[in-house]
């Protein structure tokens, strides 16, 4: 096995552990949330009616996304309890075992997306001209996922041993690509066609489709995670039991969010194609204000794994707490600097008085609720690591279907979009509230057991 895979995460200064792993995450999650807002920018210039489009895709591009972190997530977890045990075999089997489960997956997935663009997207609330211009998007856009899905579960797979330096380069690589290519293929720069929202959607899948070759050639030639020795079938099943015990409830889970999504974005529908325009920035940019505490968490759960299977429960415990009370400090700072720059950033968008006023207001009232949502999501990604998903999975549900979307319905009737950004707010306080209490229950001492699985080395196998 290569030098990197042994356990780089059991010794040391926490927090200097933790911030050494985070600060490189923060540059390729920035990347990767500038390579939505550099969509929306130009995709913006065309009018309101392509910024609806590229709108209503969000909900189902999060779905899908979701499932591909659900993947990366379970993977991820299975792979960095191996390298905190030690065993090499098990690492390279759970890395390749993964990856072919990946596109396996995508393969299904691509099938069904282009079999129910139209009436998927009616349901949403797309009609007449956004609907065709939504049509002419993901129809590239799913042809691509492959491009998306994979390289998401190899990334996981990289930021399992502890380094997070080439998981973030991979990502701003394809950044550099989607912000090259998105000007001259939606305006048709130079030699390029214009082809305005349908060119967003091939400089989407250009810019991925690198990150599939690099993240490859990582594992399988520097970090030599992956072989191509035939494997036992009951080594295959037993790499995927482990993995999907963990990836489907996170997929799952991770889906409801933009299901719920969905929802609100219907609601929103009723008030006007301006209004959905700007909730689909808004929620760009309050990606960006969370990007921290995401490369956070992308990071606590190697952390939470290799200590988990080095059998350092301290060490765990005092990650998470510390973690958790970054969150807070965190999404306060945020809540504090969108109030004051809300309006001179939704004008960076689009000129649209309606729109501008849709993003202001979501802004001013959404943020209040950051620091319990970063709690609830650093919570989760550690119940994850620990095999308690279904934990995880339970949380998100009440936040979004006990909560966020009853009252988002009720308060919407009564002060419209207002109401329904406030309801936001309302269940992530409570979520978070509830994540910290079951978290704080799961990690007394003792209380938490390496998840074994024995893997039969073959003869002569490495």
């Amino acid at each position: 096995m290569h030098r990197k895979k042994s356990a780089q995460l059991v010794e040391g200064p926490i927090g200097k552990t933790l911030i050494r792993l985070t600060l490189p995450m923060i540059f390729g999650i920035l990347g990767m949330v500038a390579f939505n807002l550099v969509d929306t920018f130009y995709v913006g210039q065309l009018g309101t009616a392509p910024l609806a489009a590229i709108s209503f895709t969000f909900p189902v591009i999060l779905m899908l996304n979701s499932l591909s972190m659900g993947l990366g997530v379970g993977a991820s977890a299975v792979i960095s309890r191996a390298i905190g045990e030690g065993d090499p075999y098990k690492v390279k089997r759970l890395t390749t075992d993964s990856l072919v489960l990946a596109l396996l997956v995508v393969v299904a997935f691509v099938a069904l997306g282009l079999l129910t663009i139209n009436p998927l997207f009616q349901a949403l609330g797309a009609r007449g001209e956004i609907l065709a211009l939504t049509r002419q998007y993901m129809l590239i856009w799913y042809l691509g996922m492959p491009f998306v899905v994979i390289p998401m579960v190899g990334n996981n797979a990289i930021r399992a041993t502890g380094d997070t330096k080439t998981p973030s380069a991979i990502m701003m690589t394809a950044v550099v690509v989607n912000m090259v290519m998105d000007p001259l293929l939606i305006f048709g720069l130079g030699p390029f066609p214009r082809m305005e929202l349908a060119g967003a959607a091939l400089a989407t899948v250009l810019a991925r489709a690198t990150t599939l070759g690099v993240s490859f050639w990582v594992l399988y030639h520097r970090e030599k995670m992956i072989t191509f020795s035939p494997p036992a079938l009951s080594e295959v099943l037993a790499s995927w039991r482990q993995i999907l015990y963990i990836g489907l409830p996170t997929a799952a889970t991770n889906m409801i969010i933009p299901v719920a999504a969905g929802i609100v974005t219907r609601l929103l529908a009723s008030f006007g194609p301006e209004t959905v325009a700007g909730y689909g920035v808004a929620s760009r940019i309050d990606m960006f204000a969370l990007t921290v505490l995401m490369a956070l968490g992308s990071v606590l759960g190697p952390f939470v794994g290799q200590n988990l299977g080095a059998g350092k429960f301290d060490r765990l415990r005092r990650g998470v707490s510390l973690s958790q009370r970054f969150a807070l400090v965190w999404g306060g700072l945020m809540f504090l600097l969108l109030a004051v720059l809300a309006r001179p950033v939704a004008g960076l968008f689009n000129d649209n008085p309606l729109v501008i006023d849709t993003i202001v207001l979501y802004l001013h009232i959404v943020p209040i609720g950051y620091g319990m949502q970063g709690m609830l999501m650093l919570s989760n990604t550690t119940l994850n690591v620990l095999n308690k998903p279904f934990y995880a999975s339970g949380l998100i549900i009440t936040q979004m279907f006990v909560l966020y979307v009853p009252l988002a319905y009720l308060a919407s009737t009564m002060f419209g979009p207002a109401g329904i950004f406030s309801a936001a707010v309302t269940a992530n306080l409570l979520a978070g509230l509830a994540a910290f209490l079951v978290l704080r229950r799961l990690l007394p001492a003792g209380a938490v057991r390496t998840p074994s699985q024995p893997y039969r080395v073959p003869a002569g196998g490495k």
